[in-house]
């Protein structure tokens, strides 16, 4: 079984959902976790969740809305990570790249839900792009704190930011990103992370990986990611999928198997 560890169910682009999710088992698949952007949406996102057995979801506000959904505390985060389909907090993080809301109201954001992760014990899901030093100061200033899992989504960074986020505990989750040709630079830092701190994601609908590239992702999808990264490990495909899943098991606790 392969575990879709990021993706977006709520997003229109997807279609028909049940379809979606008949194509991700058909295709062995078992479970996947729908990610939120926006507490605003939150309740479509807890509404797939809800709706089949093998979705889960996480409670979060991305970076290009801290801005638009700045927090204060984490009273709101905490009010929804009770629910029984919430597993994880975020995403959250830092985008350097595009920069839609201000830096500092991103860094706040990320560091209420590392808060919020601490006090559930829900892995926090970070995102970070061109954003490595601010990412991985405030993942170590936090981790002074007080304790806290999680991981680094969709890995698209540095040698530095793997090495860190190893040295804190934190897992990698590889995105069709790193079937891309133009990659292997990418490829060669994730071949360097031990395969106990690997999950597998299609960030769904975006980011299809090869060769599916250009079309609308979807977690069936997660196979060819699985199936370049078994490669690039030197592991069988089945060895790679037990790997990612019983990683994935070990981190998001509130989940439970299909067959549970």
């Amino acid at each position: 079984m392969l575990v879709d560890s990021h993706c977006h169910l709520d997003f229109a682009e997807l279609g028909d959902i049940a379809a979606v999710m008949d194509r991700a088992r058909a295709a062995g698949v078992g479970l996947c976790v729908s990610i939120s952007t926006e507490l605003r949406t939150f309740p479509a996102v807890r509404a797939v969740a809800e709706q089949f057995p093998d979705v889960w979801c996480s409670v979060g506000v991305h970076p290009h809305e801290a801005q638009k959904e700045p927090l204060a505390d984490a009273a709101p985060l905490l009010a929804e990570a009770g629910h029984a389909k919430v597993v994880g907090i975020g995403e959250t993080g830092l985008d350097y790249y595009y920069e839609h809301s201000p830096r500092e109201a991103q860094r706040d954001n990320f560091r209420i839900h590392i808060a919020a992760g601490r006090q559930t014990g829900l892995p926090v899901i970070v995102h970070t792009r061109d954003a490595d030093d601010d990412t991985i100061a405030i993942l170590e200033d936090e981790m002074g704190k007080g304790a806290f899992t999680g991981l680094i989504h969709c890995f698209t960074g540095t040698q530095r930011l793997a090495d860190a986020a190893r040295a804190l505990g934190l897992s990698i989750s590889v995105s069709g990103i790193a079937t891309f040709k133009n990659s292997g630079a990418l490829r060669d830092v994730i071949k360097s992370v031990p395969l106990d701190r690997l999950l597998v994601e299609t960030d769904a609908p975006f980011l299809a990986p090869m060769p599916l590239r250009g079309k609308t992702n979807e977690p069936a999808f997660v196979v060819h990611t699985a199936r370049m990264l078994a490669e690039l490990k030197g592991v069988s495909q089945g060895e790679l999928a037990a790997a990612t899943t019983a990683n994935f098991f070990r981190l998001f606790t509130k989940a439970k198997r299909p067959d549970a």
